[in-house]
């Protein structure tokens, strides 16, 4: 049978086995079938697409336009590349949980242990809760950019950072995303599907407000305010690789557990156009109109003087028009607050639920990490951000990467793309997953030490110029360490003769 048609195969509702057992099985956990996987490639183009385009996203890309060192061409040439290789490391992690309709929690089973893989999950969801709490602030930052345009912009005395005016901004935000949540992934889906669309044709109009007023200047003003030459050489060239070791860094919380989107899509064919469209394509795009309309305003708005502004919520507050700011600053809202759901809010709630699905569902599972999100949103500006956004980013990526690399790893050259799915459910000690009481210390220690590596080269000023590869550094020892630890592991009868069934 074709890959293509595993893919789009009906699954056996006893797939799991006739007894799964409680603390590794519910609904959620469970086995999709086919006739519930309804997303076509629209669906996962919109998922990448609302990722991109998140305030930030946008942070970010204009981060490294001004703090690379290297022409801002070039920049834009790496977040293209970086796209690229992205769209290549989804297509591996998605493609398991399109043919067996498993979520990454479920996964992770297979090479962490039917019990270690609580570990893993756990690391994951904490990180997921890090970006949900950040995204949800700058969300926020929307909010109160609209609010502040109608009232005239009250300000007050401050509390961690934030005016009377953020904090209300906050609550709001953090409230219409537990919403969302509980109306269920449809209404999810559908949110997505305006957000994604209406993001771009407030970015354009954007851009057409600062070209107006820009004139003849702006061409200019793109070539000649991100013409950085501070480095030359060999620094060039590991200054442009940083870039592209940032970008897959800020995607890696998606790219780790993307069988949790993957699992809905009908057929491999399809998860793979949506991300090729919603990756290099639409990431493409994005940092395009980011360029201009960063290079625009620095020059309309702050008379070529100070750092340029790198959250578009800011910028748009620059513009003498209160209908598109409020406008601007809604759509931005709903994109941020549509990537945080789908990237930042359900993964966690998985993983959550994976470490006690009896007594954490879906739905608790949401909630826990919709409070330990506040309180780490909250101390956003107070504490978090003043370690700047892309070192923030590649610290989570460099923590995550590890796993990536034991996940790829384990199912395509460990396991040859062939799982025993009943055995990801039981706690059989001859279990194919089973290892050592439920955890495989091998895929555990292959994870320390190559965190070790990845996180010591973001924060030792000694390998400070191999910050930005810090992902790219951790998840290739992952993977080595974990394939040369299993194959220098006697064989087992549990693992060895148990059959590799199929979906």
């Amino acid at each position: 049978m074709s890959t293509e048609a595993r893919a789009t195969a009906p699954h056996d509702p006893l797939a799991v086995g006739p007894d799964p057992h409680p603390d590794l099985h519910n609904d959620d956990l469970a086995p999709l079938p086919a006739a519930r996987r309804r997303w076509g490639w629209f669906e996962i183009f919109n998922v990448w697409t609302n990722d991109v385009q998140s305030l930030a996203g946008y942070t970010l890309a204009a981060s490294l336009f001004i703090t690379a060192g290297i022409n801002g061409w070039w920049v834009f040439a790496a977040i293209v590349l970086a796209g690229l290789f992205v769209n290549y490391l989804v297509n591996l992690t998605g493609e398991p949980s399109v043919r067996y309709g498993i979520p990454y929690a479920v996964m992770a089973r297979s090479g962490m242990g039917v019990r270690g893989a609580m570990f893993p999950a756990l690391v994951r969801g904490i990180v997921a809760i890090f970006w949900y709490g950040a995204q949800t602030y700058f969300a926020s930052t929307a909010v109160a950019l609209a609010l502040n345009a109608v009232l005239g912009t009250p300000g007050g005395p401050e509390v961690l950072g934030m005016t009377g005016i953020d904090w209300i901004s906050y609550l709001i935000v953090a409230a219409i995303q537990i919403v969302l949540f509980v109306r269920g992934i449809s209404w999810i889906e559908k949110f997505l599907n305006v957000a994604g669309p209406a993001v771009y044709v407030v970015m354009v109009l954007l851009l057409v407000a600062i070209w107006v007023q820009a004139g003849d200047d702006l061409l200019p003003a793109v070539g000649n305010i991100f013409s950085n030459d501070e480095v030359q050489g060999w620094s060039a060239v590991t200054a442009f690789l940083g870039v592209v070791g940032t970008t897959v860094a800020y995607f890696s919380a998606v790219v780790i557990n993307f069988g949790d989107f993957s699992r809905f899509s009908r057929t491999q064919r399809g998860m793979r156009i949506g991300n090729f469209t919603g990756l290099p394509v639409s990431l493409a795009f994005f940092t395009f109109l980011s360029l201009f309309i960063t290079a625009g305003a620095y020059v309309v708005y702050q008379g070529g003087e100070g750092e340029p502004q790198t959250n578009p919520a800011a910028i748009v507050g620059q513009v003498d028009n209160t209908v598109l700011t409020v406008v601007a600053a809604l759509t931005f809202l709903v994109a941020t607050i549509g990537i945080n759901l789908v990237a930042n809010f359900i993964p966690p709630a998985y993983d959550l639920s994976n470490l006690s699905p009896q007594r954490i569902s879906f739905r608790r599972g949401g909630y826990l990490t919709a409070a330990f999100g506040f309180v780490i949103g909250a101390l956003w500006v107070a504490v978090i951000d003043q370690i700047g956004l892309p070192k923030f980013v590649d610290t989570l990526g460099a923590v995550l990467a590890p796993l990536y690399g034991i996940l790829v790893a384990d199912y395509y050259l460990v396991q040859r793309r062939r799982l025993h799915v009943p055995d990801l459910y039981s706690m059989d000690p001859v279990g194919r997953y089973h290892y050592v009481r439920g955890w495989n210390l091998r895929a555990i220690w292959a994870f320390l030490v190559a965190a070790v590596f990845s996180v010591a080269a973001v924060w030792v000023p000694w390998l400070v110029e191999l910050s930005g590869f810090a992902w790219v550094i951790g998840a290739i020892i992952g993977a080595v360490l974990y394939v040369s630890l299993m194959r220098s592991a006697p064989s087992t009868p549990s693992r060895s003769q148990a059959p590799a069934g199929q979906p």
